[in-house]
């Protein structure tokens, strides 16, 4: 089985509620993203899957969604919450709201589950994602550990 692997970067902030550090205060980031592919054989030009689809799909879903905006967590309850959130919307770029708190390993689990359902007519299948939040720290999801 070959694999081929597409990485991805934006600007965000977050924070992280009832962080016992640092990341309960609001701070940004330039996170990276590796997509890993996988198909069964390669395609008529030699390739698991073009890289510029990656780019134009999950890429495009990663511009529209988190790049220079707010990644959040549903129900924070610091007060800037919603003053952060309406500037945002003032200027065209909505808060990404999450349902848990925004750490990297949750946002590598969205964006592995948003890059499979993207992906899926492709004919390849989404293996590995690894978000790097800081140039030495990362979290993976791994479609193959079973």
């Amino acid at each position: 089985m070959l694999t081929c692997t597409r990485r991805l970067e934006w600007d965000a902030m977050h924070r992280i509620p009832r962080h016992e550090s640092k990341c309960a205060a609001f701070h940004g980031h330039r996170y990276a993203a590796e997509i890993t592919a996988r198909a069964p054989e390669l395609d008529d030009r030699g390739r698991v899957v073009d890289f510029g689809v990656i780019k134009e799909r999950v890429g495009g879903w990663i511009d529209e969604n988190w790049d220079h905006t707010a990644i959040l967590m549903r129900g924070d309850p610091d007060p800037a919450i919603a003053v952060l959130a309406a500037s945002n919307a003032a200027h065209g770029r909505p808060v990404f709201w999450m349902d848990v708190p925004p750490t990297a390993e949750n946002i590598v689990a969205s964006l592995a589950s948003v890059a499979q359902r993207l992906l899926a007519d492709t004919g390849v299948e989404v293996v590995r994602v690894r978000v790097w939040e800081t140039p030495n720290g990362s979290a993976e999801w791994d479609g193959l550990v079973r």
